[in-house]
């Protein structure tokens, strides 16, 4: 299998540390529901930080491994992993840090009016006068609700932090990447 770009892969957790004694870790997910996650039969990990300007893309290809996954569950808020080909404690702690990557194809098609917060970003807001509110350039999860960010994608400012909730979301056009949003341009 051909390593891909990192552009064709999610970042779904990272490597908080080693659990137990048998290679196991134990992962951080970026969503409270980490379906993909614990679904996922392989994943690729990385040991580079997130992408910045000016560093190459084949610098990034070359640190990307794929591992087998044997077993995920979840654990106290993480998930723990087995990967095939880590054996022992002092092996899943060397990968300590590692980003969790998978390919966008192998997570599971959502369930109608669900979206993956990763689709969001990048989709322009308007609100239900037409009004551009910017585009997403985050989503986070407060606990009680999914949070979008709104802002500008260059500088990465966020103008909005506006709840991603059927009162205030209308409409989700994932193929156009526009969200249609009650919700005033001034709030």
């Amino acid at each position: 299998m051909n390593t891909p770009s990192l552009d064709d892969l999610i970042e779904l957790g990272a490597v908080q540390d080693a659990q137990g004694l048998q290679g196991q870790i134990k992962v951080r997910p970026h969503s409270s529901d980490p379906v993909a996650l614990l679904s996922s039969k392989e994943l690729w990990l990385s040991l580079i930080p997130r992408r910045s300007a000016g560093v190459a893309a084949s610098h990034e290809q070359a640190s990307l491994t794929l591992y087998k996954v044997k077993q995920a569950k979840m654990h106290s808020g993480t998930v723990v992993i087995a990967l095939d080909g880590i054996t022992d404690r002092d092996q899943a702690e060397a990968l300590k840090g590692a980003r969790i990557l998978v390919a966008r194809e192998v997570f599971p098609k959502a369930e109608s009016d669900s979206y993956y917060w990763v689709d969001l970003i990048g989709c322009k807001a308007i609100n239900l006068q037409g009004e551009s509110l910017g585009e997403v350039i985050d989503v986070n999860d407060n606990g009680a609700h999914g949070i979008i960010a709104l802002g500008d994608p260059e500088t990465k400012t966020v103008k909005q932090l506006v709840p991603f909730v059927k009162e205030v979301v209308r409409k989700v056009d994932l193929p156009s990447k526009l969200i249609t949003l009650d919700w005033q341009a001034d709030w």
